[in-house]
């Protein structure tokens, strides 16, 4: 499958990023006070990645994560907490200087912060990859082919998110098109959990995966599907 598409998508990601959100972003992921659909979006995140890392053993010592699309890096952090050795990458170099900026150099010893692309064969090879709201923009062919790349790096799972096909995240997107795009994200590209499960199942690079667990978070205008996908050993 190309990755033509995909490639096209992530560089709108980089630029909206590094030029119009990098603000927006600092707040939501920072303790200072939001607005009300900003403040549900921000409890949404903060539950998603406790039922991520919920996926992951207890203890991860020994264990080394790719946290791809690590924002500014409060994912890293958690994971690096319980003893992983974490690769962080974000496409935005202003994302990762802010992530830090807020971690002390103390408490990111085990964090390889980087800006690039998470699908750099350089970055080698990983027990676990978690990729929380970072493909949210891609359509499910899209998604299927950075789960390709990543299949054959990855020793035991793939903890990722995407934006479900529900009726209200859908009619949220309609509306939100119809305002200027000057400052607006990249669309979010909703996508169906059934689809993405027969697309990953029918994958020549999953014969040896399964999928034993999604998961649903649902917080005012944050909406988000986990999916865990599992080499079978």
């Amino acid at each position: 499958m190309s990755a033509i598409s995909y490639l096209n998508r992530r560089s709108k990601l980089q630029d909206y990023f590094d030029r119009t959100a990098n603000d927006a972003w600092a707040k939501l992921t920072s303790d200072a006070p939001v607005s009300g659909i900003r403040a549900t979006v921000r409890a949404g995140r903060d539950q998603m990645r406790s039922n991520l890392i919920a996926r992951l053993p207890e203890s991860l010592a020994g264990r080394r994560i790719l946290d791809a699309g690590c924002g500014t890096g409060a994912l890293a952090l958690e994971l690096a907490q319980k003893g992983a050795s974490v690769v962080a990458i974000d496409l935005s170099p202003n994302l990762i200087e802010l992530a830090k900026e807020r971690i002390a150099p103390a408490d990111r010893q085990n964090i390889d912060f980087r800006s690039g692309d998470m699908l750099d064969d350089s970055l080698g090879e990983f027990d676990y990859v978690v990729g929380m709201d970072s493909m949210i923009h891609y359509c499910a062919a899209d998604m299927l082919v950075v789960l390709e790349k990543l299949a054959p790096r990855v020793s035991k799972k793939i903890v990722f998110t995407f934006a479900p096909s529900t009726l209200p995240l859908e009619v949220m997107i309609r509306v939100g098109r119809l305002f200027p795009r000057k400052d607006r994200a990249p669309f979010i590209e909703p996508i169906s959990q059934v689809k993405l499960s027969k697309l990953i199942n029918q994958s020549p690079w999953f014969v040896d995966w399964k999928i034993p667990h999604t998961q649903l978070v649902s917080s005012g205008f944050y909406k988000s599907q986990l999916m865990e996908i599992e080499k079978v050993s």
